[in-house]
């Protein structure tokens, strides 16, 4: 990625404010205030605009709150969870320029350490205090041996923010570092403090009774990004892994949540849960195009390794004729 171009600001000298009367000495502190402002929104690259145009973002941009929850919500809203690449065996790398070039050139989404490392660098362009973090989903099922399967990351603001568009959707704007909850419909959401000093965060979906939702924790620090190397290695190539045993595409529209787990397509409202199920090679690329904005006629070709672990998921279940 290039380097931001030079600051766009004023470099006149001025008189030093000791020898201005007091309104001169005020009109000079305005002036400056808004050349602050001015060089946060009109300085960002070419990459920065191309991302912005990609997440169909056309607001002012300036390190604040309200721009941290506006691209946060335009860029969930634009962008799906998918891993298609690794469906396809084609290698995922924690590398900011093929992220990028795949996020925001080629109209792809993917997954967290791709998604949440092109939100980081977006934030940190626009003027942003960001720290990755790494992050154990579903550590509360199976422990520690989760940790880095999951990128996050953290901005301080007035006070400090989880955010995340790398879990699928279910957050739509930044959540306060703090215990609570909130309703994010079709999802509610929660943050806890554990004893051993991870924090967790949780969703549960309409309709969904399980006692044990869907979580991942982190520490507040740096992340170990070796292991988050490691992790999305594993990911991708162990046969356990559950983006090697299936497809799964999420994205989040306003109150609706659309999940495609192989050829079940569901959409989780704020009162019901919509499902279909996918009958042909065509409709799941047309799904992929007209439900998820993804131009991927090559996820032909997964077809029958999806009906195969389909049958073998539901054969004797009622999803088999959902």
């Amino acid at each position: 990625m290039t380097n931001r171009p030079r600051s766009v600001s004023a470099r006149r000298t001025l008189p030093s404010p000791a020898y201005l009367p007091d309104r001169r000495r005020e009109e000079k502190s305005r002036t400056v205030n808004w050349l602050r402002v001015l060089e946060t929104t009109a300085r960002y690259s070419l990459e920065l605009s191309a991302y912005l145009h990609r997440i169909r973002y056309d607001g002012g941009v300036r390190p604040d709150l309200a721009t941290l929850r506006a691209i946060h919500r335009a860029h969930q809203y634009a962008i799906p969870f998918e891993n298609l690449d690794v469906q396809l065996r084609r290698p995922v790398v924690m590398d900011l320029a093929a992220n990028y070039d795949k996020i925001v050139c080629r109209r792809r989404g993917g997954w967290c350490y791709e998604l949440n490392g092109v939100m980081g660098w977006a934030l940190k362009e626009i003027g942003f205090e960001v720290m990755r973090m790494s992050a154990g989903v579903m550590r509360a099922r199976a422990g520690d041996a989760q940790l880095g399967n999951h990128l996050c990351l953290l901005v301080c603001l007035d006070q400090r923010y989880l955010v995340d568009v790398g879990f699928g959707g279910s957050l739509v704007e930044p959540l306060p570092l703090r215990v609570s909850e909130r309703e994010d419909p079709p999802y509610r959401l929660g943050l806890s403090e554990l004893d051993d000093g991870y924090w967790r965060f949780a969703e549960i979906a309409h309709g969904d009774g399980d006692p044990d939702p869907f979580s991942f924790d982190f520490r507040v620090a740096p992340a170990d990004e070796a292991l988050l190397a490691r992790k999305c290695q594993f990911l991708q190539t162990d046969p356990a892994s559950p983006f090697i045993e299936n497809l799964v595409v999420q994205r989040r529209t306003a109150d609706t949540h659309l999940s495609l787990r192989g050829r079940v397509l569901r959409a989780i409202h704020a009162t019901r849960v919509d499902k279909k199920l996918l009958n042909s090679a065509d409709e799941l690329v047309a799904t992929l195009r007209d439900s998820f904005d993804l131009d991927a006629p090559e996820a032909a070709t997964l077809w029958p390794s999806i009906c195969a672990r389909h049958e073998a998921l539901f054969a004797a279940t009622s999803e088999q004729m959902t």
